[in-house]
């Protein structure tokens, strides 16, 4: 049987839902299984069938879960989950994810960040690059083993994503966040590392000063084959996977 966290909110559903989600994205259930019927969940979990109902709600919301009729509740393909869901991307995090999941995320982030570079520096307001600024101040500044480190990352690639003035862009890093943030955590886990990235940042910043897309574009580029390869390292440092 898995393990049922005993951290309970005052949303049941919403706990619910997490507790199931978890399994899922972590293997417990697996695509194309049938989970546990209702009165199973419910003796389980300690929940009312409303609570169990609205979280399967919930959960094929997010592409997760379908119902069949006189079969039961099963677990879609991954190719119909919603990976850009915050629910979805927390639950994997939580679970561990496999160095897979970190190198799709790469893919996804290597497509989208350079050409947001340079849209960015086609596009931005002097306010936007202002917060840019700051955010690469503060990077600078962040004393290693803090939040800070990892604050200042996250806030300079949003605000990249905002300043392209692109309402697609802007919303996927709102999106994204928490993927991002992981993703910081572990490529910046080595002191080395993030102060290696800090003249790059730095470079990407003063191209879109200058409004040079050519050059945000590679510049970015760089970053991220050297965040990746940071994130690898960090992988088999700290957890022992295989990339």
């Amino acid at each position: 049987m898995a393990r049922v966290s005993s951290q309970r909110p005052q949303n049941i559903h919403t706990w619910v839902a997490r507790e199931l989600g978890s399994r899922i994205v972590s293997g417990t259930y697996r695509a194309g299984d049938y989970i546990p019927n209702e009165g199973n969940l419910v003796d389980e979990l300690g929940v009312s069938r409303t609570a169990l109902r609205e979280a399967f709600k919930l959960l094929t919301a997010k592409g997760l879960i379908e119902s069949r009729p006189k079969l039961g509740t099963r677990v879609r393909a991954h190719k119909h989950w919603n990976m850009f869901d915050t629910d979805v991307l927390r639950w994997y995090f939580d679970n561990n994810p496999k160095p897979e999941f970190y190198k799709d995320l790469y893919e996804m982030r290597a497509i989208i960040e350079p050409s947001a570079a340079a849209l960015a520096a086609s596009n931005r307001t002097e306010e936007q690059l202002a917060a840019l600024e700051q955010a690469c101040v503060e990077m600078e500044h962040a004393q290693i083993g803090t939040e800070a480190v990892y604050q200042s990352d996250l806030a300079f690639h949003l605000g990249l994503l905002t300043a392209t003035n692109n309402v697609f862009m802007a919303s996927l890093g709102m999106t994204i966040e928490t993927a991002l943030e992981s993703t910081f955590r572990l490529s910046s886990a080595i002191s080395e590392e993030f102060e290696a990235s800090l003249p790059g940042h730095r470079a990407v910043l003063e191209a879109v000063r200058a409004q040079q897309p050519d050059q945000a574009r590679a510049v970015m580029q760089d970053i991220l084959t050297h965040s990746r390869a940071a994130m690898e390292r960090s992988l088999k440092t700290f957890k022992g996977f295989q990339t």
